[in-house]
Protein backbone atom coordinates (compact mmCIF):
# COMPACT_ATOMS: atom_id res chain seq x y z
CA UNK A 1 0.00 0.00 0.00
CA UNK A 2 2.93 2.27 0.87
CA UNK A 3 5.03 1.62 -2.12
CA UNK A 4 1.85 2.13 -4.20
CA UNK A 5 1.23 5.70 -2.81
CA UNK A 6 4.49 6.49 -3.17
CA UNK A 7 4.81 5.59 -6.76
CA UNK A 8 1.15 7.76 -7.13
CA UNK A 9 3.03 10.36 -5.28
CA UNK A 10 6.28 10.19 -7.38
CA UNK A 11 4.48 10.39 -10.30
CA UNK A 12 2.57 13.79 -9.19
CA UNK A 13 6.38 15.65 -8.32
CA UNK A 14 7.31 14.36 -12.10
CA UNK A 15 4.03 15.99 -13.83
CA UNK A 16 3.54 19.03 -11.53
CA UNK A 17 7.80 19.34 -11.47
CA UNK A 18 8.00 19.25 -15.23
CA UNK A 19 5.14 21.82 -15.83
CA UNK A 20 7.27 24.36 -13.17
CA UNK A 21 10.44 23.83 -14.51
CA UNK A 22 9.14 24.39 -18.22
CA UNK A 23 7.24 27.60 -17.08
CA UNK A 24 10.62 28.86 -15.64
CA UNK A 25 12.49 28.31 -18.78
CA UNK A 26 9.48 29.93 -20.84
CA UNK A 27 9.93 32.99 -18.64
CA UNK A 28 14.04 32.84 -19.41
CA UNK A 29 13.36 32.31 -22.90
CA UNK A 30 14.60 28.37 -23.35
CA UNK A 31 12.62 25.46 -25.13
CA UNK A 32 11.03 23.45 -23.34
CA UNK A 33 11.88 20.16 -21.15
CA UNK A 34 9.81 16.61 -22.58
CA UNK A 35 8.51 15.10 -19.47
CA UNK A 36 11.82 11.58 -20.02
CA UNK A 37 14.18 14.66 -19.75
CA UNK A 38 13.09 16.35 -16.98
CA UNK A 39 12.69 12.95 -14.93
CA UNK A 40 16.65 12.42 -15.87
CA UNK A 41 17.34 16.34 -14.97
CA UNK A 42 19.13 17.40 -11.88
CA UNK A 43 15.96 19.68 -11.02
CA UNK A 44 14.08 16.74 -10.47
CA UNK A 45 16.44 14.67 -8.60
CA UNK A 46 16.91 17.14 -6.35
CA UNK A 47 13.38 17.80 -5.36
CA UNK A 48 13.10 14.54 -4.61
CA UNK A 49 16.63 13.62 -3.01
CA UNK A 50 16.36 16.43 -0.24
CA UNK A 51 12.95 14.78 0.57
CA UNK A 52 14.54 11.16 0.66
CA UNK A 53 17.62 12.79 3.05
CA UNK A 54 15.09 14.27 6.01
CA UNK A 55 12.82 11.14 6.31
CA UNK A 56 15.98 9.14 6.51
CA UNK A 57 17.61 11.01 9.19
CA UNK A 58 14.05 11.19 10.73
CA UNK A 59 13.74 7.68 11.19
CA UNK A 60 17.35 6.57 11.47
CA UNK A 61 17.60 9.70 14.83
CA UNK A 62 13.96 8.13 15.91
CA UNK A 63 14.85 4.47 15.87
CA UNK A 64 18.42 6.00 17.58
CA UNK A 65 16.63 8.26 20.15
CA UNK A 66 14.12 5.39 21.10
CA UNK A 67 16.64 3.23 22.57
CA UNK A 68 17.79 5.79 25.05
CA UNK A 69 15.17 8.10 26.09
CA UNK A 70 11.23 7.30 27.16
CA UNK A 71 8.91 9.74 27.49
CA UNK A 72 6.18 8.11 29.82
CA UNK A 73 2.49 8.08 28.93
CA UNK A 74 3.59 7.70 25.13
CA UNK A 75 2.51 5.22 23.15
CA UNK A 76 5.82 5.41 21.02
CA UNK A 77 8.00 4.89 23.95
CA UNK A 78 9.35 1.89 25.83
CA UNK A 79 7.85 1.29 29.01
CA UNK A 80 9.67 2.96 32.23
CA UNK A 81 11.46 0.71 34.79
CA UNK A 82 9.99 -2.47 33.24
CA UNK A 83 12.36 -4.91 31.42
CA UNK A 84 11.21 -5.70 27.17
CA UNK A 85 12.10 -7.76 24.92
CA UNK A 86 14.14 -5.01 23.05
CA UNK A 87 16.45 -4.67 25.30
CA UNK A 88 17.33 -8.49 25.40
CA UNK A 89 20.75 -9.68 24.79
CA UNK A 90 20.46 -11.68 21.34
CA UNK A 91 23.57 -13.82 22.68
CA UNK A 92 21.43 -15.60 25.23
CA UNK A 93 19.16 -16.76 22.54
CA UNK A 94 21.90 -18.70 20.03
CA UNK A 95 19.86 -22.01 20.41
CA UNK A 96 16.44 -20.19 19.42
CA UNK A 97 15.52 -22.65 16.33
CA UNK A 98 13.69 -19.59 14.90
CA UNK A 99 16.10 -16.57 15.26
CA UNK A 100 17.75 -14.98 12.70
CA UNK A 101 21.26 -16.22 11.22
CA UNK A 102 23.28 -13.93 12.29
CA UNK A 103 22.16 -14.65 15.82
CA UNK A 104 22.30 -18.18 15.73
CA UNK A 105 25.66 -18.64 13.81
CA UNK A 106 27.44 -15.07 13.18
CA UNK A 107 30.57 -13.91 14.90
CA UNK A 108 30.63 -11.24 17.18
CA UNK A 109 31.57 -8.89 14.73
CA UNK A 110 28.40 -9.62 12.65
CA UNK A 111 26.02 -10.23 15.74
CA UNK A 112 26.85 -6.32 17.02
CA UNK A 113 26.61 -5.19 13.06
CA UNK A 114 23.33 -6.68 13.55
CA UNK A 115 21.96 -5.85 16.45
CA UNK A 116 22.52 -2.22 15.38
CA UNK A 117 21.89 -2.93 12.09
CA UNK A 118 18.64 -0.86 11.52
CA UNK A 119 20.01 2.29 12.57
CA UNK A 120 22.68 1.69 10.28
CA UNK A 121 20.92 1.00 7.38
CA UNK A 122 18.84 4.21 8.04
CA UNK A 123 22.29 5.99 8.37
CA UNK A 124 23.84 5.02 4.90
CA UNK A 125 20.53 5.80 2.98
CA UNK A 126 20.63 9.16 4.52
CA UNK A 127 24.27 9.55 3.84
CA UNK A 128 23.30 8.37 0.59
CA UNK A 129 20.55 10.40 -0.15
CA UNK A 130 22.32 13.89 1.39
CA UNK A 131 24.92 13.16 -1.68
CA UNK A 132 22.54 12.69 -4.14
CA UNK A 133 21.00 16.16 -2.80
CA UNK A 134 23.82 17.60 -3.11
CA UNK A 135 25.05 16.21 -6.90
CA UNK A 136 21.63 17.00 -8.46
CA UNK A 137 21.18 20.20 -6.73
CA UNK A 138 24.65 20.98 -7.98
CA UNK A 139 23.95 20.56 -11.18
CA UNK A 140 19.78 22.30 -10.74
CA UNK A 141 21.76 25.55 -9.24
CA UNK A 142 24.57 25.33 -11.97
CA UNK A 143 21.98 25.80 -14.44
CA UNK A 144 20.13 28.65 -12.71
CA UNK A 145 23.23 30.29 -12.24
CA UNK A 146 24.39 30.22 -16.14
CA UNK A 147 21.09 31.55 -17.13
CA UNK A 148 21.89 34.67 -14.93
CA UNK A 149 25.63 34.68 -16.70
CA UNK A 150 27.16 33.02 -13.14
CA UNK A 151 29.63 30.15 -13.03
CA UNK A 152 28.26 26.68 -12.41
CA UNK A 153 29.60 25.15 -9.09
CA UNK A 154 30.42 21.38 -8.17
CA UNK A 155 29.00 19.16 -5.56
CA UNK A 156 31.44 20.06 -3.00
CA UNK A 157 31.01 23.76 -3.54
CA UNK A 158 27.47 23.93 -3.65
CA UNK A 159 27.46 22.02 -0.31
CA UNK A 160 28.88 25.26 0.39
CA UNK A 161 25.89 27.42 -0.40
CA UNK A 162 23.07 28.71 1.96
CA UNK A 163 20.77 27.17 -0.53
CA UNK A 164 21.78 23.52 0.30
CA UNK A 165 21.31 23.88 3.57
CA UNK A 166 18.58 25.93 3.61
CA UNK A 167 16.46 23.14 1.24
CA UNK A 168 18.05 20.95 4.46
CA UNK A 169 16.76 22.64 6.98
CA UNK A 170 13.91 23.27 5.94
CA UNK A 171 12.94 19.92 5.68
CA UNK A 172 14.67 18.47 8.85
CA UNK A 173 13.00 20.40 11.23
CA UNK A 174 9.35 19.69 10.09
CA UNK A 175 10.58 15.61 10.28
CA UNK A 176 11.43 16.50 13.97
CA UNK A 177 7.96 17.92 14.56
CA UNK A 178 6.46 15.30 13.52
CA UNK A 179 7.83 12.82 15.60
CA UNK A 180 7.43 15.17 18.27
CA UNK A 181 3.84 15.40 17.81
CA UNK A 182 3.28 11.56 17.60
CA UNK A 183 5.32 11.33 20.53
CA UNK A 184 3.61 13.59 22.45
CA UNK A 185 -0.15 13.45 20.87
CA UNK A 186 -0.25 9.58 22.11
CA UNK A 187 0.08 10.67 25.51
CA UNK A 188 -3.30 11.95 25.37
CA UNK A 189 -4.78 11.29 21.96
CA UNK A 190 -6.27 7.28 20.47
CA UNK A 191 -6.96 6.29 17.61
CA UNK A 192 -8.55 2.96 18.16
CA UNK A 193 -7.21 -0.07 16.41
CA UNK A 194 -3.40 1.46 15.01
CA UNK A 195 -0.36 0.03 16.66
CA UNK A 196 0.86 3.59 17.10
CA UNK A 197 -2.09 4.07 19.54
CA UNK A 198 -2.66 2.72 23.26
CA UNK A 199 -5.73 0.98 24.17
CA UNK A 200 -8.64 3.88 23.93
CA UNK A 201 -9.36 2.96 27.51
CA UNK A 202 -5.73 3.28 28.64
CA UNK A 203 -5.17 6.09 31.48
CA UNK A 204 -2.89 8.64 29.81
CA UNK A 205 -0.10 7.90 32.41
CA UNK A 206 0.26 4.67 31.11
CA UNK A 207 3.67 4.22 28.41
CA UNK A 208 4.05 1.89 25.50
CA UNK A 209 1.99 -0.52 24.33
Amino acid sequence: MNLGLFAVFLGGVLLTGNAHENEQLTDHGQPTQSLVAYAGSSSFGETVFENWESEFLQMGMYVLLTTFLVQKGSAESKPIDEAVPQDENPRNHRTDADAPWPVRHGTELVLKLYENSLAIAFGICFALSIWLHAVTGAGAYSEEQQLHGSEAVTAWQYLGTSQFWFESFQNWQSEFLAVAAIVGGSIYLRQRSSSQSKPVHAPHAQTGG
